[in-house]
């Protein structure tokens, strides 16, 4: 009887000393998981985080590489919009042929004062001051004359003479000794960079006067 109970109180100490370590056990266990866990996510973040970062420089890199292309883009359109309004919206010229008087039969003048009355009138439209310094003034047969440094007014006109003369604000002379616009001639006006930019003709089929 008396061993019968050693017997039990052993195996009930045993038990209990079980119990004890199996309850000390588990939380280690339990934090050796969380650990391991905290560790796994630590490390999914870090490679989420590196993915986030690279998908950000290439973010940048492509919206750089597009900022680009626009910068080129906004480059060429601007020159095509300047080659294309140099060439089709040139601005008009308030300089224009007025009234043209040639003298036939002059040829025989031995002083060549008949030729002060041939004069083609160039005038100013626009209300501001010209300086008509290298443009010139042509007939048909390529006759030329190349305005000097001369300033012509807002609303204003000058005469160019064939003859010889003294140059005023409003006559100029060309300085020739013989006869330059015909009974059936063309005169044409020329800007500093040879562009047309007034013509006027007159003959057998009258006067025609053309602009630009």
């Amino acid at each position: 009887m008396s061993a019968s109970l050693t017997t039990r109180r052993a195996l009930a100490a045993v038990l209990a000393a079980g119990a004890l370590i199996g309850a000390a056990a588990m939380p280690a266990a339990a934090d050796g998981h969380g650990h391991g866990h905290g560790r796994d996510n630590g490390r999914n973040h870090g490679r989420d985080h590196v993915r986030e970062h690279d998908h950000g420089r290439d973010n940048e890199r492509d919206n750089g590489r597009d900022q680009g292309r626009g910068r080129d883009h906004g480059r060429d359109h601007g020159r095509d919009n300047g080659r294309d309004n140099g060439r089709d919206h040139r601005a008009p010229s308030s300089i224009a042929i007025g009234e043209v008087q040639n003298e036939d039969g002059m040829r025989g003048d031995r002083f060549g004062r008949a030729l002060n009355r041939e004069w083609v009138e160039v005038k100013n439209t626009g209300r501001h001051a010209v300086n008509l310094r290298g443009y010139t003034l042509t007939d048909e047969q390529g006759n030329r004359y190349r305005f000097p440094d001369f300033r012509l007014d807002g609303r204003s006109s000058v005469k160019v003479h064939t003859g010889q003369g003294r140059n005023t604000r409003h006559d100029l002379y060309q300085d020739r000794r013989r006869q330059v616009w015909d009974d059936s001639d063309t005169a044409t006006l020329r800007d500093d960079r040879g562009n047309i930019i007034d013509t006027e003709s007159w003959g057998r089929r009258g006067h025609h006067h053309r602009n630009g």
